[in-house]
């Protein structure tokens, strides 16, 4: 298998499928709900699973896909497979009552719908899309008063960093989602485009996106596209790599054979390993935060 396969394969895992897998369960025909609240829940992305446990109710959840690995006790809930190749006779034999799953938008995945499971779907597309998926799930659950907390608590929060960054000026920013690290140069990069959530988590930081071309989600520009685009700033989510991490200070090397790129030039090349930076779920706000720091360091934060 080739490197830009063995990427496009390491994407795939690293967003859960939180994005592309919207349009692969289009024939998932919601049940109806019964009248009781549900107890047997079965999530079928990462960020779902995040807000499901956000609004405690972990205990009810009964499965999950392998990609979902926070909270770290969601772990020892039983797996249903992959988003995209779930084990229906596994999903079946748990007996949900409720299946949560991605807004669909495309081709059916087959089999789902024969399944007639009790379904939510929810659409992750975007921010304003996490964010109202949040009051969703928690009113099927019973748990609207910490779905509005939760909700009321990003608002705040994306509020303060809105206040703290305005008026400044907004640099261009490069966000890396894969690459291969620790090579000593760059070869093809996937970046976050303008058709995804990661672009408005750089506007809501005080940023801008420097890719600007198009509607592509995860588009692929190579050295030469990145020292046309010339960021002023540029973060690399270095969480999403597969296989043995690089060290940090060769992860950085990578930037330097970049030297006339105005964010290498000016020291401005940000490595983020925290997952919540990969998951398009409720934690989104603690990405814009961390973001928000790093491109106007000039702010007093703390007051």
């Amino acid at each position: 298998m080739n490197g830009r396969v063995l990427l496009a394969a390491a994407i795939g895992a690293v967003f859960a499928l939180c994005f592309w897998a919207q349009g692969q369960l289009a024939e998932s025909r919601p049940v109806a709900f019964s009248a009781a609240p549900p107890e047997r829940i079965v999530t079928m992305a990462p960020s779902l699973t995040e807000i499901v446990f956000a609004l405690g109710l972990g205990d009810r959840v009964v499965g999950r896909t392998d990609y979902c690995k926070y909270p770290p006790e969601a772990m020892e809930k039983p797996s249903i497979g992959g988003y995209l190749n779930p084990n229906y006779e596994r999903l079946v034999g748990l007996h949900p009552d409720l299946v949560i799953l991605l807004e669909a938008a495309g081709p059916p995945m087959p089999g789902f719908a024969r399944l007639q499971l009790p379904a939510l779907e929810v659409s992750h597309k975007d921010i304003e899309g996490i964010v109202q998926s949040i009051p969703r799930i928690g009113a099927v659950c019973r748990a609207r008063p910490r779905a509005e907390a939760i909700v009321a608590d990003i608002h705040h929060r994306l509020e303060r960093v809105k206040e703290k960054t305005a008026g400044r000026p907004r640099p261009r920013v490069l966000v890396a989602i894969e690459r291969t690290l620790g090579t000593g140069t760059l070869q093809d990069v996937y970046i976050a485009g303008r058709d995804g959530h990661i672009d408005r988590i750089v506007e809501l930081a005080g940023g801008e996106n420097a890719y600007r071309k198009g509607r592509a989600r995860f588009p692929v520009v190579s050295r030469e596209g990145i020292i046309q685009l010339d960021p002023g700033a540029i973060v690399d989510l270095v969480s999403s790599v597969s296989g043995p991490p690089a060290d940090e200070a060769r992860v950085r090397a990578d930037w330097q054979s970049l030297p006339h790129v105005e964010a290498v030039r000016q020291g401005r090349v940000y490595l983020i390993a925290d997952d919540f930076a990969t998951v398009p779920g409720p934690r989104f706000v603690q990405f814009v935060e961390k973001l928000a720091r790093l491109l106007h360091p000039e702010v007093d934060w703390e007051r």
